[in-house]
């Protein structure tokens, strides 16, 4: 049995990430549980304790969603040791089965882990100086071919202790990237250079917006569409920041771009 961390587009937005196993066996295989265990989430992840049973037929792989927990960051008390750790996950497999599977070392080709471990951390990092959000309201323009979206920035009233020192407390948002589904105007640019520090007003920013494609399946297939990157540094760090719209937002969004593309 062989097993290997993986994500899909429907995971991005979710914190969570596949768990494929595959039967190297000429026999099938019946799973009941897996649960992994990695120095970069150390309270450990795995499938619900209420999942069905997983068949694996011999020499065929199947794959099962798994929620990532609370990332170990730098700064906090498990992830103060972290460079120190081998960072390959251990999967622990519960087989119907007379004989007991014992540890497997998980494979993680692409980095998921790591990659989620970083960009966790960084957003952990950016809530302590401020929350990042959309308002849940979508103004569409009279001619429907734009809208205008609301990124809400409400800084902390005062800096929280971990994982940023109060001298450090300042967080640039240096650029909004456009997505899959949403593109800005030309007429209307998206700002940059944000510096965002706690204690500060909030910010209100309206965002012009326009269906970044039209073809049918836009929409239809959307997954990471309402998903707005923001490129961000703080306390020393740099990367992307995913704000993610909420369900009321989202299915608002998809009407607008639905009518905008119909109508254009």
């Amino acid at each position: 049995m062989t097993v290997t961390i993986n994500q899909s587009r429907d995971q991005y937005s979710q914190h969570a990430v596949l768990v494929q196993l595959t039967n190297t066996t000429e026999a099938p295989i019946t799973v009941t549980n897996v649960q992994l265990s990695s120095p970069l989430f150390p309270t450990g992840f795995g499938w619900p304790v209420n999942a069905d049973p997983l068949l694996l037929p011999p020499h065929q792989a199947k794959s099962r969603p798994a929620s990532l927990p609370t990332a170990a960051c730098n700064g906090s008390p498990d992830g103060a040791t972290l460079s120190a750790q081998p960072l390959e996950p251990v999967a622990v497999l519960s087989l119907v089965s007379t004989a007991s599977a014992g540890p497997v070392t998980a494979t993680d080709p692409f980095e998921v882990l790591v990659r989620n471990h970083a960009e966790l951390c960084l957003a952990a990092t950016a809530a302590a100086v401020a929350t990042i959000s959309f308002g849940a309201d979508l103004d569409v323009a009279a001619d429907g071919q734009t809208a205008v979206v609301r990124l809400l920035i409400d800084p902390q009233h005062s800096i929280k202790p971990q994982p940023v020192a109060e001298s450090d407390a300042t967080l640039t948002i240096e650029s909004l990237g456009e997505t899959t589904l949403l593109a800005q105007v030309a007429a209307h640019p998206w700002p940059t250079g944000l510096v965002v520090r706690p204690g500060e007003p909030g910010k209100d920013l309206p965002l012009t917006i326009r269906p970044a494609r039209c073809d049918p399946h836009a929409v239809a297939e959307d997954k990471v569409g309402t998903l707005l990157p923001l490129s961000i540094s703080v306390d020393g760090q740099t990367g992307v920041l995913k704000i993610a719209a909420g369900g009321v937002l989202r299915g608002k969004i998809y009407d607008f771009v639905t009518a905008a593309c119909a109508d254009g």
